[in-house]
């Protein structure tokens, strides 16, 4: 029942004040010929009026108001971000049926291991694309289009010059169509053009990974902002034939922005908001999915060394990645391995649509906060907790509640 009174909530009440400055309109005319002139007159103009209406703006406007919201035009070289009114309206009725997701954040922890092998592989690659109800804050709820149920996607680890046989399936019980843009194809649409699925559909894509790097994946299916902006994002990383240096602990870490008709913290199922994303405006800004996405899953002790597969989703803003209380000693600037890699870095950049990656030493016991530091953004959900436990060091970090305990 709640759902439906949103339905009406976003979606009737959104049109029907263009309905009721309509009919005031033709309602005046009327009454202003019928006062002026004669009934004869008015009732001659309505006709005329009501037959221009059906022979022109219905058949060339309504396809346009029959879209959510109402009447956004765009100049894109594809779909603008409105939804189809039919799409909107199916899910509301569908809503209570929709499977509920009890926690979309992708785990951080969920990597697979290093590639030990030195030669080429075939490596098959399954994913099925599905629409999913889950929390994005507590009693806030959110329709996410997913990869595999999570956001971001599953962590895709494959090694330079192996082919990659990749099926992508379309969930049977979606309401809109997907496909999928790997930024580590060399091809057209990075596979988008290829592997549009309908709803119950799948179709498969062979490519070569070609260069090493740490690759974003996206859904590209028009409008494709629309469709990153529900959480359609993940990463790829292809190790180069060497692999990647040893480290004792990694993790998966992808930021994201939502746009939501309700404002920051409303209860109950959030309807996309078209207008704020074009506005680049998102209520939400977070790391693997939802608030807390990337709080408490993430620990390792002192004494061991630790590399971040970060990106970011977009679909506007650009992450300012930092952790309090250390610093990485060695960044592989917007993930491009093979390159000189940074050394002594405090806060790097992961441009939206892109990603980095970021090694560290431990030498210091506590709680370390993952952060953008646009740090407004925390107040929207952009943090995460990397937990350190192993024995204090006070020749390097010391409260100096008792300073005979600081070893010089």
């Amino acid at each position: 029942m709640l759902t439906i009174f949103s339905l009406f909530y976003y979606l009737f009440f959104q049109g029907i004040g263009l309905i009721l400055l309509v009919i005031s309109i033709a309602l005046f005319v009327f009454w202003s010929i019928n006062k002026f002139h004669s009934r004869k007159t008015a009732i001659l103009f309505s006709l005329l009026a009501a037959g221009w209406f059906l022979f022109v703006v219905v058949p060339v406007g309504m396809p346009n108001l029959l879209q959510y919201p109402f009447s956004l035009r765009t100049y894109g070289p594809s779909d603008g971000p409105v939804l189809l009114a039919s799409n909107v309206i199916k899910f509301f009725f569908r809503a209570d049926k929709m499977e509920r997701v009890k926690d979309i954040a992708y785990d951080p922890k969920n990597i697979p291991p290093p590639i030990i092998r030195k030669k080429p592989a075939t490596v098959d690659i399954r994913i099925i694309t599905k629409e999913v109800i889950a929390e994005m804050a507590p009693g806030v709820l959110f329709n996410y289009w997913t990869f595999d149920g999570t956001v971001p996607g599953p962590f895709l680890r494959v090694r330079e010059g192996d082919t990659v046989k990749l099926t992508l399936a379309n969930d049977s019980t979606s309401l809109h169509h997907h496909n999928i843009d790997l930024h580590a194809v060399t091809g057209p649409g990075g596979g988008a053009s290829v592997t549009n699925v309908a709803p119950g559909e799948e179709k498969t894509i062979i490519f070569k990974a070609l260069n090493p790097g740490l690759y974003v994946y996206h859904c590209a299916h028009p409008n494709a902002a629309t469709h990153m902006a529900h959480g359609m994002y993940g990463l790829i990383l292809v190790e180069p034939k060497e692999g990647l240096p040893e480290v004792d602990k990694e993790f998966y870490v992808m930021q994201g922005e939502f746009y939501s008709k309700g404002g920051l913290g409303n209860k109950g199922i959030q309807v996309f908001d078209a207008r704020k994303m074009l506005d680049g405006k998102p209520e939400y800004v977070v790391f693997n999915g939802r608030t807390g996405g990337a709080v408490g899953n993430m620990e390792a002790r002192v004494g061991e060394r630790v590399r971040l597969f970060v990106g970011n989703g977009g679909v506007n803003l650009i992450s300012s990645f930092h952790i309090i209380g250390e610093i990485f000693d060695r960044v592989y600037p917007e993930a491009a391995i093979g390159s000189e890699f940074h050394t002594n870095v405090q806060t790097t950049l992961v441009p939206a649509g892109g990603a980095s990656i970021v090694e560290l030493g431990l030498e210091v016991p506590g709680k370390y906060i993952l952060v953008d530091h646009a740090l407004s953004r925390l107040d929207r959900g952009a943090w995460g907790t990397l937990d350190v436990a192993g024995d204090e060091n006070l020749s390097i970090f010391n409260s100096a509640r008792d300073i005979s305990n600081y070893e010089h």
